[in-house]
Parts: C-alpha cells; structure tokens; sequence
C-alpha cells in the first residue's frame, strides 16, 4: 500500500480560499446601505454606531497624492499590527516596497472608478505562505475636493507577527457613476435693433 494512497485518508489543512475574514462584509453591507441610488455615501454621513463590533478594523483615509493616502481615523487593529499609531501617516507604509505600486495603483482605480477593491494580503517574513489579512477599499463621496477611501482590513484567526504587508492577490469591481444633473441651457431674448445697434438678452 503506498504512502500516497495513505494520505488521501488523513486530515487536511484547509484552503486558504476557506479562511473567514471576519468584519469586512459588515462593513461593506453598512457602506451600501448608506448609498442614494449611485451615488457615494458622504463622510458626515458615517455613524461609528452603525459600525460597532468591527470599529477596530475601520480606518479613514485622504488621498494625497496620485495613489497615495493618509490615514486620518484609525481602529486599533491597524495601531496593534503596526505597533504604533499610524494616523497621520501614508497608508503604503504597512506595505512591503514592491507591493507599494499596485497598491497605489488600486488606490486610484477606487477614486478614479469609482471602484469597490479587495486584497489579499501576505507577509514579507513567509514568502509564498499564507494569507494574514484582506484589506477592503470603499470610496466616498468628494468632501470640499478632498477625495476620502473609507478601509477595512481583517487578519486572519492567531496571532500575526510584525511584517510588512505584501499582496498576494486583488480584485475590483466598478461602481455606476451616478448621473450627472443637465445643467439648463441659458434663454436668450429676442433681438431688439434700435438703429445700428443690436441688443441680446442672456438670462442664465
């Protein structure tokens, strides 16, 4: 009898596909419910009662750059893993050195989109092991210009070893651009001549 016909009768690690990452749909769920239609839910409009449970995961972020955010509101998930606190700071500081492009990348998708993402998350410290966190990205609305991400990132069940983040794997999906109110077309009055002269009335 050999060892592999053995080993189709022993226990098996599951999947990595199978790992629960616990919070982010309620997060996403909270984000949606907050939508009018198409349009992007508004920074004000974010009650952290509304997210109790997961407050931990949540974070706010500013874009500063071309593929570049800082984090403004932090739960203490993301200060524990970086054992420090990390508002004030770009997010792709968590983020190994080659994992920096595509994250950045996929940050602008999400404001340019706008686009809901997703990304699987590894550490520098076990190349090609396991996933230990997913991070979800949801635009917001525009605020004064400033354009906002509201994030989510859960790790994965144990304890998590200080690393830098490295994407395994990403995903997006494009939201519909809420229509864009016609603008009426300014009414023009009739002419009036009065000698050589033309007279054109423009009301906006």
């Amino acid at each position: 009898m050999s060892l592999s016909f053995l080993d189709r009768f022993r226990p098996q690690r599951p999947a990595q596909t199978s790992l629960v990452f616990d919070g982010l749909a309620q997060v996403r769920g909270y984000w949606e419910g907050l939508r009018q239609g198409d349009t992007l839910p508004a920074r004000a409009a974010i009650d952290p009662r509304g997210l109790s449970g997961v407050l931990d995961r949540v974070f706010l972020a500013e874009r500063i750059g071309r593929g570049l955010v800082q984090v403004r509101i932090a739960g203490s998930g993301l200060a524990d893993f970086a054992g420090m606190d990390v508002r004030g700071l770009p997010l792709s500081c968590l983020f190994a050195a080659e994992s920096r492009p595509q994250l950045a990348a996929t940050v602008e998708r999400v404001f340019a989109e706008p686009a809901v993402a997703e990304l699987d998350l590894g550490s520098d410290r076990a190349a090609g092991g396991g996933l230990v966190a997913r991070l979800l990205l949801l635009p917001l609305a525009d605020e004064s210009g400033t354009k906002l991400i509201l994030g989510a990132i859960s790790f994965a069940p144990g304890p998590t070893a200080r690393c830098k983040l490295q994407i395994r794997s990403w995903r997006d999906e494009r939201l519909p651009r809420a229509p864009i109110p016609p603008t009426e077309a300014p009414v023009v009055q009739p002419i009036r001549r009065v000698g050589h002269l033309s007279l054109v009335h423009v009301s906006e």
